[in-house]
């Protein structure tokens, strides 16, 4: 036990970290779950296997928010290595044993890769029920000795869709026994839901239909991805003719990696776990989130367009509704109140800069507010500029902003997408 007392002038690399675990559920969550670690660790100079790489940054004690340090006395020794903070459960194997055989097979710890044997077949029942049930113990034990092995968790980030029988199904069992071991800690959930026109499984209007009842009441905040809308966002700024999954997960890992970067890194002006909720939800059910992230620009549109890539620039571009990773094919800017938006630079970004744009985007009328919550931007600055990866659609840019907005359109995703389409089968 260290005598020295944290509350003296204790020196910068005792502050103490402030954990998140992160837990990715059903085949889509772990997907894009893995993803998001490999920018993570591209970001924090980690190697697959988990040991930091020459150019690590041994004062760097912020990652241990989302990375486990096995030696924790010295972060840059010749044996450290650093493990997520992270449960993975799927209800059958194949999916996690892509991860006990790939890349970043020696990053994750092997205990935390749970799964069973028989899968929930795209049934939210057999999710949530039959098979989740005999799970849902061992899962929250993972997630027990997680925390215990953490100082003072902050929160919980969730991966997972609500198309599938897992991600919904065990999704909102999992949401569930959180909420009720760990009342007062947040819980973000990133949701894929299904895309408007593009549908993988036919009963999706079903699994998203009954989880969604259950994140009204179980996430603090519940960002909404589609599939669709970034297919579009692929096609149409990064020239990728034919998209797979692994280029939608990469534009999503970037932005949410760009909403933990706060998390993660020291910035100007920090945004923790809590302020997304305090700052972006008027009421506890009003909690589903539209995002963008910009500059979406190939490597082919050339390097040198990225320098006259003003804040101004890419925060329009990220207010156009085309850039939302949601699909709204008809978005009307007056129609369409935000009730609140919260603006995630990193890089190069001054906070004069910052609220200068703010400004401006409410002058040009590029957003309308609800008469009824007092409108304002929610800004967020953060030194660290996103890094590129291996594969990577996205070329690199020395500046980037994440929105985060509450908007009322929200409603027709689950007025369209799924309540029609759930009494159509009905």
């Amino acid at each position: 036990v260290s005598t020295q007392s944290t509350w003296g002038p204790s020196k910068a690399n005792v502050a103490m970290v402030r954990e998140v675990i992160t837990i990715s559920i059903g085949q889509c969550g772990i997907q894009y779950g893995n993803a998001v670690w490999a920018q993570y660790c591209e970001e924090h100079n980690i190697d697959p296997d988990g040991h930091p790489q020459s150019d690590y940054d041994p004062e760097d004690r912020q990652l241990l928010s989302f990375f486990e340090a096995q030696n924790t006395e010295k972060l840059d020794a010749a044996n450290q290595d650093f493990v997520p903070r992270q449960v993975t459960v799927d209800l059958e194997s194949t999916v996690i044993d892509e991860i006990r055989q790939g890349a970043y097979r020696d990053l994750y710890h092997p205990e935390f890769l749970l799964n069973a044997n028989e899968d929930a077949a795209n049934n939210f029942a057999r999710g949530h029920y039959t098979i989740g049930k005999e799970n849902i113990d061992a899962t929250s034990e993972l997630i027990r000795k997680l925390t215990d092995n953490s100082e003072n968790v902050q929160g919980f980030i969730i991966n997972h869709a609500v198309g599938g029988g897992t991600g919904s199904g065990l999704g909102g069992l999992v949401l569930e026994r959180l909420s009720v071991d760990y009342r007062k800690k947040s819980k973000i959930g990133f949701e894929v839901y299904p895309s408007p026109n593009l549908s993988p499984v036919i009963v999706e209007a079903y699994n998203g239909l009954l989880a969604t009842h259950l994140l009204l009441d179980y996430t603090e905040v519940s960002l909404v991805l589609d599939n669709e809308a970034i297919y579009e966002i692929l096609q149409r700024d990064l020239k990728v003719k034919r998209p797979t999954y692994s280029n939608v997960n990469r534009i999503m890992a970037k932005a949410v990696s760009s909403m933990t970067a706060s998390l993660r890194f020291d910035g100007e002006l920090n945004v923790d776990m809590n302020e997304f909720q305090t700052n972006l939800v008027p009421f506890p059910r009003l909690h589903f989130m539209t995002s963008s992230i910009a500059p979406v620009l190939s490597e082919a549109k050339g390097s040198k367009n990225f320098e006259s890539n003003t804040v101004q620039d890419i925060t329009d571009y990220a207010f156009n509704p085309a850039s939302f990773l949601v699909k709204y094919s008809d978005f009307d800017v007056a129609e369409d109140k935000y009730m609140a938006i919260s603006i995630n630079y990193r890089g190069d970004v001054r906070s004069k800069e910052a609220n200068q744009v703010a400004q401006w985007i409410k002058a040009n009328n590029k957003v309308t507010f609800v008469d009824w919550c007092p409108t304002g931007f929610k800004i967020g600055l953060n030194d660290e500029p996103p890094v590129r990866i291996e594969g990577d659609d996205i070329a690199d840019s020395p500046r980037n902003v994440v929105m985060i907005a509450n908007n009322v359109a929200v409603s027709r995703v689950f007025s369209q997408r799924l309540v029609a389409k759930f009494d159509l089968m009905y």
